[in-house]
């Protein structure tokens, strides 16, 4: 209604206008009768009164539609009268429909055919990458040694572009499982056994053999493997642990990567989660690319896993992963 009344109100002083200047001409020519202009004004504004009505009902529909903050482009063409404007309003909707659903179409299908290409070129990728594993793991060769450090880098990039890939269908890839925490973390610390030797520090597990989570095995391993993996780089030289614990409360496990590195700036705390983000520790450590945590987080987000980060330069960082459901073998 009020959009209609602030389409109309120019009519309506226009109706006015013509009215007081027909009264002024009148007026001039001598004539008085101010009864007979009264009556004149009177079914002037009745018959514009008839308009106006006749007008609102025939587009009522169409000001309501105009009017609505959250109706749909497909609701908006379907609702529309057949009145000349309405009409031509909703098939110029319907065009600019039909084209920008083309247009998503096409972007869709590229960005598939995209995906699509960069997983087929990571896996061609892993297979000259495993041969190369396999000539240089039995070689104590400084040159070789160095060449296997640089394979580790490569394979790990790999993966973090696969695992960047399938963040777009991660829906259909989610699958949730019952694991055994200390096997998956033991894992992921055996994977990263020549980092750990590297870059000299230590692992150390404390969780309990019997801790189980309902989670989802791969992407959780790809967590950690993120987690563990900073934590070392960020402590390399330092010659202490890298701790990963577990604890339990009455509705969640708790799980924590600790370490005691360089830490992390209390003016960096606030933004480690946002992608590309790397801050004054980006500029120490080389390797940093600013994606790991981000994509950690929003992982854990799409999983419902909590995560929070505390960290004091010099002292080291502690992750926190809270898994909203424990259990342990036996029901204990």
């Amino acid at each position: 209604m009020k959009l209609f009344l602030r389409e109309q109100w120019p009519l309506v002083g226009v109706v006015l206008l013509q009215m007081a200047a027909v009264t002024v001409v009148f007026y001039l020519e001598g004539y008085r009768n101010w009864k007979v202009a009264l009556y004149a004004y009177l079914l002037g504004f009745f018959f514009l009164a008839v308009y106006l009505v006749y007008r609102y009902a025939s587009h009522r529909r169409f000001y309501e539609v105009l009017s609505s903050k959250q109706v749909r482009i497909e609701e908006s063409i379907q609702t529309l009268e057949s009145a000349p404007l309405q009409a031509a309003l909703g098939e110029l909707l319907h065009t600019q429909y039909r084209h920008y659903q083309k247009q998503i179409l096409e972007d869709e299908r590229k960005w598939q055919n995209q995906i699509t290409f960069m997983n087929q070129w990571v896996h061609q990728m892993k297979t000259p990458l495993s041969v190369l594993e396999l000539l240089l793991q039995d070689s104590d060769e400084p040159r070789d040694v160095s060449m296997s450090e640089e394979t580790d880098r490569i394979r790990k990039g790999l993966e973090m572009v696969l695992y960047m890939a399938r963040l777009e269908t991660f829906e259909q890839d989610f699958q949730v499982e019952t694991l055994s925490l200390r096997e998956l973390v033991n894992d992921v610390i055996l994977e990263n056994k020549r980092l750990f030797i590297r870059s000299f520090v230590y692992p150390e597990i404390q969780i309990d053999e019997s801790l189980r989570v309902e989670s989802d095995g791969k992407w959780l391993r790809f967590i950690l493997q993120q987690l563990i993996a900073n934590a070392i780089n960020y402590s390399a030289g330092t010659k202490q642990k890298v701790t990963v614990s577990a604890t339990t409360d009455d509705r969640s496990v708790i799980l924590e990567v600790i370490d005691q590195g360089a830490g992390i700036p209390a003016s960096d705390l606030s933004r480690v989660f946002q992608p590309f983000f790397t801050g004054e520790n980006g500029r120490r450590f080389k390797e940093s690319t600013g994606m790991g945590l981000y994509i950690v987080k929003l992982v854990l987000d799409k999983m419902n896993h909590d995560i929070k980060l505390q960290s004091k330069v010099g002292e080291g960082t502690t992750v926190r992963i809270t898994f909203p459901y424990a259990a342990r073998v036996g029901g204990l």
